[in-house]
Formats: C-alpha cells, structure tokens, sequence
C-alpha cells in the first residue's frame, strides 16, 4: 500500500513521478519510462559496480508494483481512498471542536480561526466546508453547521506557518456563537 523511507511516505504516485490527480495517459507514459530505466537488462549493462543492483531491482518492483495498482481503475480508486484515511489520521497536535474557532463574518463567507503555539492560526472557511457537502449559516449571532447525512466527521487543519496539525472535529447540527 505505502512504502515508509527515513518515516517519509512514499506513495505509488511518487514512484512513478506523478501527481496524484494524473490521467491514466500521463501514470502509463510515467510507468514505461521507470520500468526501462530501471529494468534488470539494462542495468546490468551498466552497473558493473558494488550493488546498486539490489536498489535498482527494489526500485524495479516498486514500479512494477505502483503500475498494478495505478493502471487499474478500481485499484486506483480503492488505493486513493485508503491513501486519503491515512492521512486523515496523521499526527495532530490536538483535537478541537467547531466551538472552539474564532469566527469572521465577511458577509458572503464565514472564515475560522484558532490559534497555533507559533502564534499564527489553522483556518477553513465556508466554501471549504461547502466542498465537503456542509451548509453553514448565520442567525444574529450564531452559526449553524448543517449535512444531509448528519454524520461526525473531522479534517485536518496545518498552520500557516509552523508544521503543526489539529483535527477539526464536525458534528453536525451544532451551533456555535461567534467572537
């Protein structure tokens, strides 16, 4: 699924060099150019040397392996949504709730903030959470969060400015008065 290097991760889309929303053309074009670059045959033509072999071999299954499942559409789809609820549960520095978020109201849209260690702020605004299929709105001095399903979820928000993370926890049907 995910290969771990020095505790970086390293997906199928990095294999092959590619940006995860690539078309099939540009991951097939990607896949040809790695698998002859580090296809046995021809290096052992030209490494002749201590054993780079053994990497580029490595290097050669991985390929072979991030092809398998980036070629096919449905392992795609099953190996992106996998890849998209490991990242939702990286390492944050807390959890918070919606109530905890300081609220500006810029009339067509609500932006909110709370604030880092480092003094600069995680922030979302409305048409973030509008992309996740949430409705906000405002009545006098509250703000509704509302979905169709009503089912808890959460995102993960970075700083502006350092590498910390915190996990927005969204229930909806709440309500939460701004500052």
């Amino acid at each position: 699924m995910l290969h771990w290097k020095n505790s970086t991760r390293e997906t199928y889309y990095d294999v092959l060099s590619v940006k995860e929303d690539a078309s099939y053309v540009e991951i097939r074009t990607s896949y040809r150019s790695a698998i002859l670059n580090y296809h046995p045959d021809k290096l052992q033509n030209t490494c002749q040397a201590s054993d780079p072999e053994d990497e580029s071999e490595d290097r050669f299954m991985k390929v072979q392996k991030a092809w398998e499942i980036l070629g096919n559409s449905i392992s795609r789809a099953v190996y992106d949504s996998k890849l998209r609820a490991l990242r939702q549960d990286t390492e944050v520095s807390e959890d918070i709730s919606l109530e905890e978020m300081m609220v500006e109201d810029n009339g067509e849209i609500f932006e909110m903030f709370y604030q880092c260690q480092c003094g600069d702020y995680f922030s979302i605004d409305s048409s973030e959470f509008e992309k996740m299929g949430y409705t906000l709105s405002r009545d006098e001095s509250q703000i509704s969060i509302e979905k169709p399903d009503a089912l808890p979820a959460s995102v993960v928000l970075p700083c502006g400015s350092c590498s910390l993370q915190v996990r927005l926890l969204i229930n909806a049907g709440i309500k939460s008065d701004f500052a």
